[in-house]
């Protein structure tokens, strides 16, 4: 560790005048302060006036000079031992960052070594086994295995499209005079035909063209079967409550309470369809058909409504 600094003062120093060492003093006090103190914080010299010495009878008074004199002596001792403090300081720092850069250094090392150490080995190669086919006991019996007929080849979708258009053309249009009726009626034999599809293209578009007339509530609802037929509840429970809210007295809008309850419940949502059966019992339950009051009570059952 190097030696402290020691500021002593020469002999010659008590013929330099008082403003030239005071003004050193500040400097280099300034000097530790931002060395000790990076932020700026300013620090107080922790100096004491020397106790005034007795004063004896008879002898002569001190000068005011002469205080002044002592006083910067005292403060350049102090300013010596604070520049050795700091020293010590950084010396002590400077030998606390070496250690931990070696501490670092090992550390790193130890881990790498680790590392290497546990690295998992690649697998050996696995070799597919194969088994060897049975030979057999007379050669003269083996035979050639028959040839795998080849598959069957669908249908080509043009040919399979034309025979579903001559089946749907085979459906035969009604033309009794009342237009209405007629555009239901051939919605209902699509339907009834299992031609679900352009059941419920011709249903949609009864309902946009006569919506105003009777037969809009029995298309409506047929819709909703068409859709609930061929596996879509969801456009099912929509086709279904659209005829109840747009039609609450047409000719199929408790049917459509009813079916919308069994859509529900397709859609796992047996809470709603127990709402939609209660709706049906208080708005219908006096003019409901036997089997509407059946299917409601089948789906309570399965709703597990209270």
């Amino acid at each position: 560790m190097p030696a402290v600094l020691a500021v002593a003062v020469p002999a010659a120093a008590q013929n330099v005048p008082i403003d030239t060492r005071v003004d050193r003093l500040e400097k280099e006090m300034r000097a530790v302060q931002r060395k000790v103190f990076p932020a700026g914080a300013p620090i107080e010299a922790e100096v004491t006036r020397p106790a005034a010495p007795a004063v004896v009878p008879g002898s002569p008074a001190s000068t005011p000079l002469a205080d002044l004199t002592a006083r910067v002596g005292a403060l350049e001792s102090q300013l010596a031992s604070m520049t050795g403090q700091v020293e010590e300081n950084s010396y002590k720092l400077r030998q606390l960052e070496e250690a931990f850069n070696r501490y670092k250094a090992e550390t790193d090392s130890r881990l790498s070594q680790q590392q290497a150490q546990v690295q998992p080995q690649e697998p050996p190669a696995v070799r597919p086994t194969v088994s060897a086919p049975i030979a057999a006991t007379d050669p003269a019996s083996a035979k050639p295995a028959p040839a795998r007929p080849a598959a069957a080849k669908p249908a080509p979708a043009p040919a399979a499209s034309e025979a579903r258009k001559a089946a749907v053309a085979a459906i035969e249009k009604p033309d009794t005079g009342d237009a209405a009726n007629d555009a239901y009626t051939y919605g209902f034999r699509l339907w009834d035909a299992k031609f679900y599809p352009e059941a419920q293209a011709q249903l949609k578009a009864t309902v946009d063209q006569y919506g105003s007339s009777s037969v809009a509530s029995r298309a409506q609802n047929l819709l909703g079967r068409a859709y609930l037929d061929e596996g879509k509840p969801a456009l099912a429970s929509v086709a279904f409550y659209e005829n109840y809210q747009k039609r609450p007295r047409g000719d199929r809008a408790a049917d459509s309470l009813a079916w919308l309850g069994e859509a529900l419940i397709q859609l796992k949502k047996p809470a709603d369809a127990c709402k939609v059966y209660a709706e049906l019992e208080q708005v219908y339950g006096e003019s409901l058909s036997a089997s509407l009051r059946t299917m409601m009570d089948k789906g309570k059952a399965k709703a597990q409504c209270s």
